[in-house]
């Protein structure tokens, strides 16, 4: 069974208003960033320090409620050629465990450069490395989950549509 879905079927299951997540899965910790419940705005959340599977799930899921949830967009660290290596190989094996946590839909949303985009974001701002080391993940989780909101709006029907 596969516990994610694609973009596509995710836009459609969603209701008209509703938050979704963006997880930056890494070795040491989650980033985390939300939407507003129009979907049009990724906003750094938290970060997350990686623990035990369960420990990581729990605050997970805890989050998942106290915000009202819809869906979860999960950043996959493709390789250059968009392959699956290692890191991807683990966050497939995270959506997986995750899923039977929640009853939520996960996709995934390419992250091969957001870590970077944002790192050089930070640098051109002048932002200090300590001040850096803190807030990437977040940040990166935001940029994540901002190229999905992106996408999403794209696929929701009649979206230029004013009337």
């Amino acid at each position: 069974m596969n516990p994610t879905i694609d973009l596509e079927d995710l836009a459609l299951r969603l209701p008209a208003k509703a938050r979704l997540i963006g997880l930056d899965l890494g070795t040491k910790t989650i980033g985390l960033a939300i939407s507003d419940v129009e979907r049009r705005l990724a906003s750094p959340l938290r970060t997350l320090p990686r623990g035990a599977f369960r420990k990581d799930a729990d605050a997970l899921v805890a989050i998942f409620t106290e915000f009202e949830i819809a869906g979860v967009i999960l950043g996959l660290p493709l390789d250059l050629e968009g392959r699956d290596g290692p890191r991807a190989q683990s966050t497939r094996a995270f959506a997986r465990n995750l899923s039977m946590r929640t009853a939520l839909p996960i996709a995934y949303w390419d992250e091969r450069f957001s870590t970077a985009a944002v790192t050089r974001s930070l640098i051109a701002n002048d932002v200090s490395r300590t001040r850096r080391a803190e807030v990437v993940d977040r940040m990166a989780a935001a940029y994540i989950l901002q190229g999905a909101l992106d996408r999403l709006a794209r696929l929701r029907p009649n979206a230029g549509d004013l009337s």
